[in-house]
C-alpha cells in the first residue's frame, strides 16, 4: 500500500476539487453501473464433503459517490450493491453492501465489505489510473486492511484473509475471482472458500448528486 508522508496540515482539504466522480474513478471507470451476472460460481465450505460448487444469478449496482475529503487526502468512489439469489429462487442466498475507493493521489484502491452475518473487511490494493486489472486483500489482525468478524464466526468460521481480482474486460463486461481463507472449527487444514463472477452492464451509472448539480 503507498502512502503519501503526511503533511504538516492534516485539516486543509485540496481546493478546486472536480466534482465529476465518474472522470475520476481511474481503475474503477468501467465499474460504474448497474450489472448483472448469471454464471458465477461459488464453492463455500461443507461439512464432513467435498464441497459443493453452487452457481448463483447476480445483480449489482455501483453508483458514484460525491468526492470524499480526509482533510488533504481525496477519494473518488462508488457505492455498492450486491444481491445474489440461487437459480429458480427468490431467497437472498447473498446481501453485500459497501464502496470502492480510489485514492488519485497514490494509486491506492480500496473496498470495503459489509454482509448481515456479522461481518466487515476493508481491503487494500494498488492500480495505476489506466490498470484493467488490479488486485486487493485483507488479513485478519490488520488495522488498516483487516476483517472484523463476530464472535461465532470468529470461533466457527475465523476469516484469516481475503483476496479479490477484478479483470475489466469492456466498458460492458467485468469479472472477479475471490478467495477468503477459512479456519472451519473440526477441519485440520485451512480452507479456501472461492467466488467466481461474470458481469455484464445492464445500465449506465447515474452521475453524482455534485456533478448533477
Amino acid at each position: 500500500m503507498n502512502r503519501m508522508r503526511n503533511p504538516r496540515d492534516i485539516f486543509t482539504e485540496p481546493s478546486n476539487i472536480d466534482v465529476n466522480t465518474l472522470k475520476n474513478l481511474g481503475p474503477l471507470t468501467d465499474m460504474a453501473g448497474i450489472w448483472e451476472g448469471s454464471r458465477s460460481l461459488d464453492i463455500p465450505p461443507k461439512p464432513l464433503s467435498a464441497p459443493v460448487r453452487q452457481t448463483f444469478i447476480e445483480h449489482t449496482e455501483l453508483q458514484p459517490i460525491d468526492p470524499q475529503a480526509n482533510g488533504p487526502q481525496l477519494f473518488y468512489g462508488l457505492r455498492y450493491h450486491t444481491h445474489i439469489v440461487k437459480p429458480g429462487e427468490v431467497e437472498t442466498y447473498h446481501d453485500q453492501v459497501g464502496y470502492w475507493l480510489w485514492e488519485p493521489a497514490t494509486g491506492n484502491v480500496i473496498q470495503t465489505i459489509a454482509i448481515p452475518r456479522g461481518q466487515t473487511v476493508m481491503s487494500f490494493g494498488q492500480a495505476a489510473k489506466d490498470a484493467t486489472s488490479f488486485e486487493l486483500s485483507a488479513e485478519r489482525g490488520v488495522t488498516t486492511n483487516g476483517i472484523c468478524s463476530n464472535p461465532f464466526l470468529e470461533e466457527a468460521f475465523k476469516t484469516l484473509a481475503f483476496r479479490i481480482r477484478v479483470v475489466i474486460t469492456s466498458h460492458d463486461a467485468w469479472t472477479y475471482d475471490e478467495d477468503t481463507t477459512l479456519i472451519v472449527r473440526g477441519q485440520s487444514e485451512p480452507f479456501h472458500h472461492t467466488d467466481h463472477g461474470d458481469l455484464t452492464r445492464v445500465a449506465e451509472p447515474t452521475p453524482n448528486l455534485l456533478a448533477r448539480g
